[in-house]
């Protein structure tokens, strides 16, 4: 997999956090709050690949644009960052060895915890 960081997700990310719209749970709150695929799929429905790629820090693109599996290292419920979920991609990008998106999750979390 050639995932790398998302940067246009990471400053939407940012701008959500900087304008408080960040809910600050916790790690296991996310398993509940993560959009479910039917949740994922009105979305890209109402608003189309663009708006939904900037909810997942990770991009992989040897896959198509207007296709899910293109993105991952999701952090927010489409319409807030959830803590819970910067926390969880954290650790599953540092545990893949995507460094990058690791890092910038961190500075993410420290924007978020300020």
């Amino acid at each position: 997999m050639t995932v790398k960081l998302n940067s246009a997700a990471l400053a939407h990310a940012k701008r959500l956090v900087k304008n408080g719209s960040v809910v600050r749970d916790d790690r296991d709150a996310w398993s509940e709050a993560a959009p479910t695929a039917d949740e994922e799929n009105r979305f890209l429905e109402k608003h189309g690949f663009t708006e939904y790629s900037k909810w997942f820090l990770g991009v992989d693109e040897t896959k198509s644009e207007d296709t899910k599996e293109r993105y991952s290292f999701p952090y927010g419920d489409f319409s807030k960052v959830r803590r819970g979920g910067v926390i969880s991609l954290e650790s599953r990008a540092a545990q893949n060895d995507h460094a990058g998106i690791a890092k910038a999750s961190r500075k993410l979390l420290e924007q978020i915890d300020k």
